[in-house]
């Protein structure tokens, strides 16, 4: 009889190891697609916070001065930081009819509604994506927001000053608000900046410390 013949199993070979080459160019395309996707909240916030630029230029430097205008070169209380009283509101009501008031009224609630709006939504994406969670975040949040608030209102307490008989009370109001706002303005700029080169200054450390680098002091 013949000897059945035994059939040994086929050792496999091994897939040949990656080369450098290709270990590079796969750690390389990683690392592009995390610097993408940590790229993409920033690239967000500079676009929200450019369009904020504009609109408060187009609302502050070029509508409400285009306003003075039609009140024979006075200028509008949103303009005044330091505030004005029942003297300059007076002029304002002499000098502009009644179209001039609605063109007011009008600018308002078209540009004087979306820059601070806007503003605002631009300035908590700003500190929402540098500051961490915490008290701190919080605390940079309620000066924008409070800001927007405050900036509404004084829109509504000036259109309400051309409107019926002139109330020194009301006057007191506005000007009160509009100093409250451009000191909120002013302080949410300087949350903006805050929170950007805390965000900045963390992400350099991180990349000092990743590098191996002498430890910053």
């Amino acid at each position: 009889m013949a000897k059945k013949k035994k059939h040994r199993p086929q050792a496999t070979t091994p897939p040949p190891p990656q080369s450098i080459a290709a270990r590079m160019s796969q750690t390389q395309a990683e690392g592009e697609a995390n610097r993408a996707a940590n790229n993409s909240p920033g690239l967000i916030v500079v676009a929200a916070l450019a369009a904020s630029v504009f609109l408060f230029w187009y609302y502050h430097g070029m509508v409400l001065n285009q306003m003075a205008d039609l009140s024979n070169g006075i200028t509008m209380p949103d303009q005044l930081m330091l505030g004005y009283g029942t003297d300059h509101v007076e002029a304002l009501r002499a000098a502009m009819n009644s179209d001039a008031v609605g063109q007011l009224t009008y600018v308002h609630k078209t540009a004087g509604l979306m820059f601070p709006l806007f503003f605002a939504l631009a300035s908590l994406l700003a500190i929402g994506l540098s500051v961490p969670r915490g008290l701190l975040r919080w605390g940079l949040w309620i000066v924008p927001m409070a800001f927007t608030v405050l900036d509404l209102w004084e829109n509504n307490a000036i259109d309400a000053l051309f409107t019926g008989a002139l109330d020194p009370g009301a006057v007191a109001l506005a000007s009160t608000l509009t100093i409250i706002r451009w000191v909120l303005l002013f302080l949410s700029f300087g949350a903006v900046c805050g929170a950007l080169i805390y965000s900045f200054v963390k992400t350099f450390r991180q990349k000092w410390d990743d590098a191996g680098l002498r430890p910053l002091r």
